[in-house]
């Protein structure tokens, strides 16, 4: 029998008075891995979030979160889920602490709280008001609240947004910990590092629309150029190296020591042309597969223009 998914969106669509956030959006999130939804400003990622953590009412649609409705069911999915909002959901005058163990009382098997505090790095802002916290600390107690009731789904709404490296880095490892234990993990991202890292499927959303899926690998590859660059002594042969690789490739010297070839970029090619240049006295420095990367994937499909 198949499982549930952990969310099912058919047709989800919201609309703003005049304005369409989000239209005719179908997505699955399969139980037990991180999957990256990504967007520029006002594609519609975080209404479609919002909708499945039940905060909004959609227009149109339908939307199943661990098989239950995210508004008729409430009541029951709640305690099942963790949700970090953008912003928000905390009283601005309540001690990190307090909070944290208010909503650690909340659930039936939390995690140990000053465990969880020490991990995020706010052991020691524990007496610490809300609205005293550094933006960075916010948000790593926002985190906190999302997992510390042990969620079956988590929902990250820009985790890392205003952290330093370390923090970023802490929140990283807290996410694979997640995925190890089984739980899934949406994750809203503008960082496409944190996404090409932590994602094991990439959702980018433009129009209200998902306009790509898949791996960050499946979409990286798909994008790729099929390059590889080399240093060398300048003025190679480069009509013998042709020769020695496949019909497809193409050599070129782009300036003095500096090669780049283009065709199937594979494990044997690199091969032949690290074996060329063994039998020419050739020492090639700096070889490099030339990759695209998520970011470089994202622009092509959601254009260079800044969107307000």
């Amino acid at each position: 029998m198949r499982r549930t998914a952990a969310v099912e969106v058919a047709g989800l669509v919201k609309r703003y008075g005049g304005h369409t956030a989000v239209d005719g959006l179908d997505l699955t999130v399969d139980r037990g891995g991180v999957t990256a939804f990504l967007g520029p400003n006002g594609a519609g990622k975080t209404t479609t979030v919002e909708i499945c953590e039940g905060y909004r009412r959609p227009d149109a649609g339908s939307v199943r979160v661990l098989g239950l409705d995210p508004l008729a069911d409430s009541a029951r999915l709640r305690p099942r889920i963790g949700v970090m909002l953008q912003s928000g959901g905390v009283y601005p005058t309540v001690r990190a602490g307090e909070m944290l163990r208010h909503m650690a009382r909340l659930h039936a098997h939390p995690l140990d709280v000053p465990a969880l505090m020490d991990r995020l790095g706010l052991g020691g802002c524990g007496r610490t008001p809300y609205r005293r916290l550094s933006g960075g600390q916010q948000r790593r107690l926002a985190l906190a609240m999302a997992v510390v009731g042990r969620p079956e789904l988590v929902f990250l709404d820009e985790p890392t947004a205003g952290l330093d490296p370390q923090a970023r880095r802490a929140t990283w490892e807290l996410v694979r910990e997640l995925r190890a234990d089984g739980v899934t993990t949406v994750l809203t991202t503008h960082h496409m590092e944190e996404a090409e890292d932590l994602a094991d499927d990439v959702a980018i959303v433009d129009g209200g629309r998902i306009i790509a899926r898949g791996s960050p690998e499946e979409l990286c590859r798909g994008g790729a150029e099929n390059t590889l660059r080399f240093t060398g002594r300048p003025g190679l042969d480069l009509d013998s190296l042709l020769k020695a690789l496949p019909a497809d490739s193409t050599a070129t010297e782009q300036s003095p020591g500096e090669y780049r070839l283009t065709g199937t970029v594979d494990p044997q090619l690199l091969a032949t042309v690290t074996t060329w240049c063994a039998q020419h006295g050739v020492l090639p420095g700096h070889i490099a597969v030339e990759r695209h990367t998520l970011e470089d994937v994202f622009l092509e499909l959601t254009g260079k223009e800044l969107r307000s």
